[in-house]
């Protein structure tokens, strides 16, 4: 037998058996006032009628009258209210038969649960405080019970995670679940006094809930959907890293595993200064696409195999700004234009685009710069043969204060003499592995800007 035949055999099993101990458990005063049994089966259905939507749950202010008529009547008036407001909802829903069934088989059972309770603790504490109290933890235990019932047949029917949806169903409601189950007790100490009036507080009791589930419900929504469209920005983000990366490789394979070399480098170097894992990730992110400005070179330029004239270095200087441009138009990439876009600053304000002088050059920029020019000396360049390390830290110092970051050159000499750290441009493999760090950094699963 399968589990979906199984499950309405269990239901309709424990809902009988619940029925049959509510009529075994009642007694004449049990119904007594009628007035009291009327007025909240009125309340009940009323307030089934404002049920507002919660994805796969419905939520109602009804709970409060099913609460009382478990503390003022007993177990039987109670299973009847709920049931017979579940039935009522069923029909005006047109509901189908397995979702008919379990509404009504939880609501037979945390009512019975509940009445059944209340009723043991009635003869030790009616008439004092304690009962009053009773009520709030009868409320929020057959709350809690309703929600596990009604959620958990999904669970098993649907392949939901009963854990997820007391997550975003029931959890985000609770404060405005004990408000009420404060004020539904309050109802009961007013009863206790006051007679059958006290139900006038009730529908007070049952538009305040209507109001505070409703803010908590839409809050919770708006926060869901704030964390999906999260989701789904950085997923494409990290696509159009990905995507814009690959297509350069495939024009020019040397520059684009140049990126990856200088995001290698730059990064390393940031962790050695302590800067913070966002800024790391900020940093990598800007090295990987300091070069991609040079999409609008054209091959004699971009694959050049001697100096440039001076109208190609003019138009080689552009790079940076049709860079940052580009990066920009990236929802969120602001931060990581701007290191794009003084990537080619100098210390001493000779450098391009804007002149910038010294520390006014973003800590990042300083940092690609000193990759920049290593693995440019270092590697295969377009017209220059590769030097040394060696050489290369020596051509580091001489440009140091003028060029670049004379603090960041040490640093990053330091790092490579004590780690070795290097990058293998003849390698796919290492040119993957910088794109699959960023892919981990803006794991969509845990979605947060590149902006700092």
């Amino acid at each position: 037998m399968t589990r979906r035949r199984v499950i309405p055999t269990v239901q309709i099993v424990t809902l009988a058996a619940a029925i049959a101990a509510a009529v075994s458990l009642s007694s004449t005063d049990d119904w007594l006032p009628l007035t009291l049994v009327a007025a909240l089966l009125i309340l009940a259905v009323g307030s089934d009628v404002l049920t507002m939507p919660a994805r796969a749950l419905h939520v109602s202010s009804s709970f409060s009258a099913f609460v009382l008529a478990m503390a003022l009547l007993g177990p039987a008036p109670a299973v009847a209210i709920a049931v017979s407001v579940a039935a009522f909802d069923a029909v005006r829903r047109r509901s189908a038969f397995a979702n008919f069934l379990t509404n009504v088989w939880a609501h037979a059972l945390f009512a019975l649960a509940g009445g059944f309770a209340l009723d043991l603790a009635r003869p030790a504490f009616e008439g004092s405080l304690l009962f009053p109290a009773a009520v709030l933890t009868a409320f929020l235990a057959t709350n809690l019970l309703n929600f596990v019932l009604a959620y958990g047949w999904l669970s098993l029917t649907e392949g939901l995670s009963l854990w997820t949806g007391m997550r975003q169903l029931w959890l985000p409601v609770l404060p405005a679940e004990f408000a009420t189950a404060l004020l539904t007790a309050g109802v009961v100490y007013f009863y206790m006094r006051a007679g059958v009036i006290a139900v006038a507080l009730l529908a007070v009791v049952g538009l305040l809930f209507q109001y505070l589930m409703r803010t908590a419900l839409m809050a919770h929504e708006r926060g869901l959907e704030l964390e999906e469209r999260n989701r789904e920005l950085a997923s494409l983000q990290v696509g159009l890293i990905s995507t814009m990366l690959q297509t350069l490789a495939l024009r020019d394979k040397m520059t684009a595993r140049h990126s990856a070399a200088v995001a290698r480098y730059s990064r390393e170097m940031a962790a050695a200064l302590g800067v913070s894992s966002r800024e790391q990730e900020l940093i990598h992110t800007a090295a990987l696409f300091h070069d991609i400005g040079k999409f609008i070179f054209p091959d004699s330029i971009l694959l050049a195999d001697s100096r440039l004239t001076d109208e190609e270095f003019a138009i080689v200087r552009e790079h940076p700004v049709t860079g940052a441009e580009l990066v920009a138009r990236i929802e969120g990439y602001g931060p990581v234009a701007e290191l794009v876009r003084h990537h080619h600053e100098r210390i001493d304000g000779g450098g391009y685009p804007d002149g910038v002088i010294g520390d006014a050059i973003p800590l990042g920029s300083r940092i690609i710069a000193v990759a920049d020019v290593y693995d440019v000396i270092t590697a295969r360049d377009s017209y220059r043969k590769p030097v040394s390390v060696a050489e290369a830290f020596a051509e580091l110092r001489r440009v140091a204060g003028k060029q670049l970051d004379a603090h960041l050159v040490e640093i990053f000499i330091d790092i490579v003499e004590r780690e070795g750290i290097a990058y293998k441009h003849s390698s796919e493999a290492d040119f993957e592995a910088e794109l699959a760090f960023e892919r981990r950094v803006h794991d969509y699963a845990r979605p947060r800007a590149v902006a700092v």
